[in-house]
């Protein structure tokens, strides 16, 4: 066996020297892969030239009149509408997050055409609309906490229409604006915002709600105190 596998060999090594001058065949190069096709570059350029053509166009709009500045996304209600007290912002947060069916942080056309539905003066579709523009600061087309509150402040500051959906929004709400929002004026929709002194107010207010949950705090330790008392005197 091992005899004939030599011979095989020698007889293919003469091969070789008669055909190819001794050399064995050349191993087959292996194959060149094809290129791969490369991502094209224009798209991100693309889509960053839109990008800044719309930072463009509303800087323009801006300039122009045609379009409000956004705001910055952190609100802070304290202190962009200190004539409110705490307890009021706090009671109109309340109203808002209930007519707010969506949870999404916003009362939409529907969502403001229940409200009004439920407070009794149902309006026309162009009234939400015209109730909506007329504190819609981003043109979103719909109502979001700050400009909810931006209502009650322009009608504490008499620039709304006495007979407009938003005064009607003011005026049948169950919160009491006049006692709550604005010290000291006797007719919320007669009186201007007054000025007050925001930083003691608002240290007030907050030193008494911490008063409260201390009260709540303590009656909770009382309450399970003797809690434990009957339950060691059935233990033993």
């Amino acid at each position: 066996m091992a005899s004939e596998e030599l011979a095989s060999k020698l007889q293919r090594r003469l091969q070789w020297e008669e055909v190819d001058g001794g050399l064995p065949p050349a191993p087959r190069a292996a194959p060149v892969p094809e290129p791969q096709p490369q991502p094209s570059a224009w798209a991100p350029t693309a889509r960053a030239d839109a990008e800044l053509s719309a930072q463009l166009n509303r800087r323009l709009d801006i300039n122009e009149g045609a379009a409000r500045p956004r705001r910055c996304k952190v609100f802070h209600p304290y202190s962009e509408f200190p004539e409110f007290s705490r307890r009021l912002i706090k009671d109109l947060e309340s109203m808002f997050k209930l007519y707010d069916a969506g949870r999404d942080g916003f009362i939409d056309l529907m969502e403001l055409k229940l409200m009004m539905e439920k407070l009794g003066a149902p309006q026309t579709h162009l009234g939400l609309k015209s109730m909506i523009k007329e504190v819609d600061e981003d043109f979103d087309g719909k109502l979001s906490f700050r400009e909810f509150l931006l209502i009650f402040h322009k009608a504490a500051a008499g620039e709304l229409q006495e007979d407009s959906g938003l005064m009607a929004l003011a005026k049948l709400s169950e919160i009491d604006v006049a006692l709550e929002g604005v010290k000291g004026a006797k007719d919320f929709f007669e009186a201007k915002v007054q000025a007050l002194n925001c930083a003691s107010k608002f240290e007030a207010e907050l030193k008494a709600e911490q008063d409260e949950r201390k009260q709540a705090e303590e009656k909770r330790r009382l309450r399970q105190a003797a809690f434990r008392e009957l339950k060691a005197t059935f233990s033993t």
